[in-house]
């Protein structure tokens, strides 16, 4: 059983969109909810949350990456690239060549490895169009979890994710609903009992396309034209945030 678990990433591992004013940061997310359940087996377990919204992957590995090693962990957790596949322009490939490294000196280093692909957007006339580049992303983790024994969370097929109601406001981020979907692959995939439960949303009711047009304007104006000044400036959400969880401590 695991005993230091440490989460890598960005706004998706920091648990952005799942909001609770008693964490750090104001966020809980997937990682808490692991480490809750893991911390709940084993006295001694530790868990740090290096995650920073924002951050584009070379980001993640050149500012966590060293820090996860020193603490010398058993359980590594790793999702990023998601910012850098919404820039104009991605190499994708030499982005994967730098995940594979990454991912290598973990492994090499003793620690079981967790890693994410991403999630399927094509029910979101928006997301829809990054579809091309989610999909040769993901091949690339899949390789690279295939290559490295790693523990694959495989959101693209996570078809519960494609429900809106399991997204936050701003489209973006899981809501806890999601957030616990995730934590739920994610003890599975590691072969961990839990009592977490899943939601059966069932079928989600038809709306006037003027409602949907009218919240989608609503939409673009407080979330999506914020981003695009946000590029515009060179700033970014995570510009004044630190992580939240920067040492091995019990879960909380």
């Amino acid at each position: 059983m695991s005993k230091r678990f440490v989460a890598l990433g960005d706004s998706f591992t920091e648990g952005v969109g799942d909001e609770d004013a008693g964490r750090p940061n104001g966020v809980r997310g997937w990682a808490d909810r692991v480490a809750d359940v893991l911390g709940a087996m084993d006295p001694e377990f530790a868990y740090a949350n290096l995650a920073v919204r924002g951050r584009l992957l070379p980001q993640v590995l050149g500012e966590q990456l060293d820090r996860a090693l020193e603490m010398k962990p058993d359980l590594v957790s790793l999702y990023a690239g998601g910012n850098d596949l919404m820039r104009p322009k991605v190499d994708i490939d030499a982005l994967m060549r730098r995940y594979r490294a990454a991912v290598a000196r973990l492994v090499s280093a003793g620690a079981r490895v967790i890693l994410f692909t991403g999630v399927d957007g094509g029910d979101d006339p928006v997301f829809r169009k990054m579809r091309g580049r989610v999909a040769i992303y993901n091949e690339h983790v899949r390789a690279i979890a295939h290559d490295h024994s790693c523990v694959l969370v495989d959101m693209w097929n996570m078809r519960q994710l494609r429900d809106r109601r399991m997204w936050s406001a701003d489209r973006l981020h899981l809501n806890s609903l999601g957030h616990t979907e995730v934590a739920i692959s994610t003890l599975e995939g590691l072969g961990v009992d839990h009592a977490l439960e899943r939601t059966l949303l069932g079928v989600a009711p038809l709306q006037d396309r003027r409602v949907r047009r009218a919240e989608d304007w609503k939409w673009a104006r407080e979330h999506v034209v914020p981003w695009v000044m946000r590029r515009v400036r060179g700033e970014s959400s995570g510009d004044v945030i630190r992580p939240r969880r920067p040492e091995l401590l019990p879960p909380s």
